[in-house]
């Protein structure tokens, strides 16, 4: 037997029909299409279906916001997990079907909790295919609503962004209809599917719920940490709501707390319950403190150190607004004008006196009473973002106009507004560091020392930068120095800190990037995550084609020098050479000084069980070698 059915004729009066071949599979599924759908039908009728319910708790004061209601099965099913039931009835065209009996269960269960007497949302989850393709769904779910007295602006719909959309136009009108209503949008599980910005552009939802996969273990993965951080300015910008689900560690919640995030939801808060009696969370939220990293006095390296929150001034006011905050405070140079959270312009005391209060003629005031900060505010200011280094702001202040040079600069934080640095704390700043970098350096290489080193890092940690440290250590520097002579041994340190410093020099011309010298022949250097491995190359390049001089062109040649080592004994030993070991904050979630040091560590040890020069980075996602 092939695996084929075979040819069957059928005979009639006048004419014999051929029906052609069906394949085996194409039975089998038409089968198992019958019998999925036959159970699920079964389900339904036997009232096998039962919801309970996850709390959403708001993150600033731990209260409720809502309850996402999850589906289960009761007793023996032919399915197993709930999300087999979904996906069968996706392949048996009956998704509508099985909503509708979803919602009615989650609606008549919330409602003998007296949701309609409540302020809490519920949060609903439907297929898109159903919103889009069924008035079925959308009469059960009105009928209910109205039947139970719950408020439509109670109901939140969350679609879930793992099914494929093909007509985004069509899925927008018919979610218009829902929210022509009060109903509310959601999309669930964003990240993990198709969709993406394209849904969440073309849908504008209430919420957006961060897929668990990017909140599972963020305190050990930088780049997750970025991707939240980026979805949760890029939709607070526009208004959209945020929530972090399948939160379930106390070191996620550590880290979803410094990322603006407004709502969150997981077992480490409250477990899904057949009840709708979570207590606030704020006795969990408020037991976890962050760790004091804040800097002190003197160790400022980034703008959002320096920067003071002065009250902002909203760009629809009238010029009088702003007239008497200067008047009653005659210390306030400048004024950031605030557009819900982003910075749209600033009103610097003199100029604004001077051009729209005074006037060319005196007339100034008299003129522009009637005008908003709007009309008057300039556009043309400084700003940065908070973890941008004094260093780097000092630069671009120098290419700035001479009239404009000594404005305040305006800072923000992931776009928000932050606060606002005077021009003299800044120079000040400056002067500061400076003077504690001379005095710190290393005074055999000039480069700063571990004092510096150890306070850059930890500011930039501090910052929630992304940066790279390189450990660099000479190869057989101690028989070098006993063969040579320390004369030639501090040669070659000087010669290595030149070349980093040239290097750098070279290859970068950000002032984030330094060099410092840890001690000995132990050398380090801080630099973008894209620079730290040019960085590496070069200076091992440059280091190599110096070995000549170094050791002389005869022990060059040999490729090793013969030398007494400690013991006396005469031993043969190889050249200078370079491990460089890198540790990256892209990749590693580091939150001390102690713990990268003990990680560069680790992997420079690793550079130096290569022979020769060699560079090791390290691409591990966590703490763990």
């Amino acid at each position: 037997m092939s695996g084929r059915v075979r040819i069957k004729w059928e005979f009639d009066e006048e004419s014999v029909v051929l029906q052609p071949e069906i394949p085996v599979e194409a039975i089998n599924d038409e089968r198992r299409i019958t019998r999925d759908l036959e159970a699920i039908q079964s389900i339904i009728s036997d009232n096998l279906l039962t919801t309970v319910f996850q709390p959403i708790f708001n993150r600033e004061n731990g209260s409720v916001l809502g309850y996402e209601a999850l589906t289960r099965l009761q007793g023996e099913n032919p399915f197993g997990e709930i999300r087999d039931l979904f996906h069968r009835a996706m392949q048996t065209g009956c998704i509508c079907t099985l909503d509708c009996a979803c919602l009615s269960s989650t609606l008549a269960t919330a409602h003998s909790f007296s949701l309609a007497q409540r302020s809490e949302l519920l949060f609903v989850n439907t297929c898109p295919e159903t919103l889009m393709n069924s008035s079925l769904f959308f009469d059960t779910c009105d009928n209910l609503v109205g039947t139970f007295g719950i408020s439509r602006e109670q109901i939140v719909l969350e679609i879930t962004e793992e099914s494929m959309i093909s007509n985004y136009a069509f899925f927008r009108q018919s979610l218009e209809t829902y929210r022509r209503l009060g109903y509310k949008i959601a999309i669930d599980d964003f990240g993990a599917g198709y969709g993406g910005l394209k849904m969440l552009s073309t849908i504008e939802p209430d919420f957006v719920k961060i897929d668990r996969h990017f909140i599972s273990h963020i305190d050990r993965a930088t780049i997750k940490f970025n991707l939240v951080d980026a979805i949760a300015t890029a939709c607070h910008r526009i208004g959209i709501a945020v929530v972090a689900e399948g939160l379930e560690r106390e070191e996620e919640f550590a880290v979803l707390r410094n990322t603006g995030i407004q709502y969150l939801q997981g077992y480490f808060l409250g477990d899904p319950a057949a009840e709708m009696n979570a207590e606030p969370a704020a006795p969990a939220l408020l037991s976890i403190t962050t760790k004091d990293t804040t800097p002190r006095a003197g160790e400022s390296s980034c703008m959002g150190d320096l920067s003071t929150a002065v009250e902002p001034i909203s760009p629809d006011k009238q010029i009088i607004g702003a007239l008497r905050r200067f008047t009653d405070n005659r210390e306030l140079r400048s004024l950031p004008v605030v557009e819900g959270s982003s910075v749209v312009g600033m009103l610097h005391r003199s100029r604004f006196l001077e051009e729209n209060i005074i006037g060319k003629h005196g007339y100034g005031y008299s003129m522009n009473t009637y005008k908003t900060i709007a009309d008057v505010m300039e556009k043309n200011f400084f700003l940065c973002e908070a973890n941008t280094s004094i260093d780097e702001i000092s630069q671009r202040i120098q290419s700035r106009k001479s009239a404009l040079q000594y404005d305040d600069i305006c800072v923000t934080r992931t776009g928000k507004y932050h606060g606002t640095v005077p021009i003299s704390l800044l120079l000040n700043s400056i002067m500061e560091r400076n003077i504690n970098l001379a005095q710190g350096s290393n005074p055999l290489s000039g480069l700063p020392g571990n004092d510096f080193i150890q306070r850059e890092i930890t500011l930039r940690l501090h910052q929630s930068m992304h940066f790279d440290v390189a450990y660099i250590d000479i190869d057989h520097f101690k028989p070098y120095n006993d063969h040579y002579g320390f004369e030639r041994g501090d040669h070659i340190i000087k010669s290595l800190a030149t070349i980093i410093t040239r290097v750098l020099s070279r290859l970068t011309s950000s002032t984030f990037n330094f060099a410092g010298h840890i001690g000995g022949d132990d050398f380090i250097v801080v630099s973008r995550p894209q620079d730290s491995l040019q960085i590496a190359e070069e200076i091992t390049s440059e280091f190599k084609s110096k070995l000549p001089d170094f050791h002389g062109r005869q022990d060059f040649t040999c490729g090793s020098y013969s030398a007494k080592n400690r013991r006396g004994i005469e031993e043969e030993f190889n050249l200078l050479s370079l491990s460089i070991g890198i540790v990256s904050t892209e990749v590693c979630r580091i939150e001390s000084y102690p713990q990268l040091a003990s990680l560069a560590t680790e992997v420079k040890k690793k550079a130096k069980m290569e022979i020769g020069f060699s560079i090791v980075r390290d691409r591990r996602l966590g703490g763990s070698m």
